[in-house]
């Protein structure tokens, strides 16, 4: 291939880009010092700064790009490609082809769409276009254009031009999980500008696989935003996002099937730089800790928070069977195992054959003896088939008022929380 100073045409390739904002950097020095009249021809030649004001930072100004730069993921790149014919005769069949080649992919881009065919250019003429790609990897990037026409001798000639250029993170992303006692999970999402500018976040999503539902926790009572109108991100800032995922009810009474839906969602986050430039970053699958089930989990589904000393206290509970072989469970709630337990009351009862991944409610009944909060303790679940028990202990708390307790007087639902589920 020959040089493609020695062409018929022209290529040129230049970034679009917005202009960046600099502030004026004034130096002085006092009248008496050497320097002081070179500091001071410095300062009137500069064009960031006000005639007859120079020693005053008269806010920021716009600078045009003196580079091709970097190019931060998940925003979209914009180049403009020119082809010129700059010889004294017509040039024909001129066609320009765009590719985007990065480590992993090679990608065409659409130019010059508009166009049924090869074009001829005559002398001093231009084909031209912009073109568009969202970048969706980071590292290194070349924008590879091939320029195809005929000579007028008939002979078909073509050249390339590369430029390379940086993609970059903008943003770094932390995530925690936290499992509640209950099936919940929670999610902090941490959110850092890693920028050279301030950004403002337009949205911040989590949108959930097909297994949850997704609450977001980052709003008031009154459905205002916890944060501001607009979230700005200075450099190295960052701030925090917390949601609830929750189980689908098929999901959350399948244990097999919630120890397997390991898949939360994506954090889908859109932001706009200083001047308006819009940048799009979706986080891969987020995973949460696989759970861990013994043979057996004990989960209370219905109990009261406050009970009356001396009357009977309800409470229900549900036994799943996470285990891979089937059970005959007997269940056995012993009241005397404990000095000092402020209930009394013993109960037992078959629950009869269990298969994997099934489940069985049952209903038990305890007399509180003391004031205060009381633990329920001590319930065992023994497997006939296998001679094999399971004991679960603290499994629900209540809390034990007197007989002229009034439930306008304090609301203990805010505060005592019942459903602990337990795996053994």
């Amino acid at each position: 291939m020959t040089d493609p100073s020695e062409h018929l045409l022209a290529l040129k390739v230049m970034r679009l880009t917005r202009p960046t904002l600099i502030s004026s950097q004034i130096i002085t020095a006092e009248a008496k010092d050497l320097p002081q009249n070179t500091f001071a021809g410095i300062l009137k030649s500069s064009a960031t700064t006000v005639q007859d004001c120079e020693t005053l930072a008269a806010g920021q100004f716009m600078q045009l790009p003196q580079s091709f730069g970097n190019i931060y993921l998940g925003e979209t790149f914009s180049s403009y490609v020119c082809v010129h014919n700059c010889r004294a005769h017509p040039v024909g069949n001129v066609s320009v082809k765009a590719d985007l080649q990065s480590n992993n992919t090679r990608i065409n881009l659409p130019i010059h769409v508009d166009k049924q065919g090869p074009v001829v250019l005559h002398p001093d003429e231009t084909l031209d276009d912009v073109i568009h790609h969202e970048v969706k990897e980071i590292g290194t990037h070349i924008l590879v254009c091939e320029v195809s026409y005929m000579t007028p001798a008939g002979l078909e000639s073509s050249f390339r031009k590369f430029f390379k250029f940086q993609v970059v993170k903008p943003l770094d992303v932390k995530t925690k999980f936290y499992n509640a006692e209950t099936d919940e999970v929670y999610l902090e999402a941490q959110i850092q500008n890693i920028t050279v500018g301030p950004i403002c976040l337009e949205k911040v999503e989590l949108e959930s696989s097909e297994q949850y539902t997704v609450v977001s926790l980052n709003n008031l009572p009154s459905g205002e935003s916890v944060f501001s109108q607009r979230t700005m991100l200075q450099p190295m800032n960052s701030c925090q996002f917390l949601y609830c995922i929750k189980p689908l009810p098929a999901i959350l009474n399948d244990p097999m099937a919630l120890k397997a839906a390991n898949n939360i969602g994506k954090l889908d986050i859109v932001w706009r730089s200083n001047l308006g430039e819009r940048g799009r970053l979706q986080t891969s699958q987020l995973q949460r800790s696989p759970i861990e089930y013994g043979d057996l989990r004990l989960t209370v589904i219905e109990a009261n928070s406050t009970v009356k000393i001396g009357e009977g206290f309800d409470f229900k509970c549900r036994v799943t069977n996470t285990s891979e072989r089937s059970m005959d469970l007997l269940m056995n709630l012993n009241t005397n195992a404990k000095v000092g337990c402020g209930y009394t009351g013993q109960t037992e009862i078959s629950l009869g054959p269990l298969e994997p991944g099934k489940y069985k409610e049952f209903s038990l009944t305890v007399c509180p003896v003391r004031l205060g909060l009381i633990t329920i303790t001590n319930l065992q679940l023994t497997d006939v088939f296998m001679k094999r028990k399971y004991e679960f202990d603290d499994f629900v708390q209540v809390f034990v008022v007197d007989e002229d307790y009034q439930e306008d007087d304090f609301q203990l639902d805010k505060y005592v929380r019942y459903s602990i589920p337990q795996s053994v």
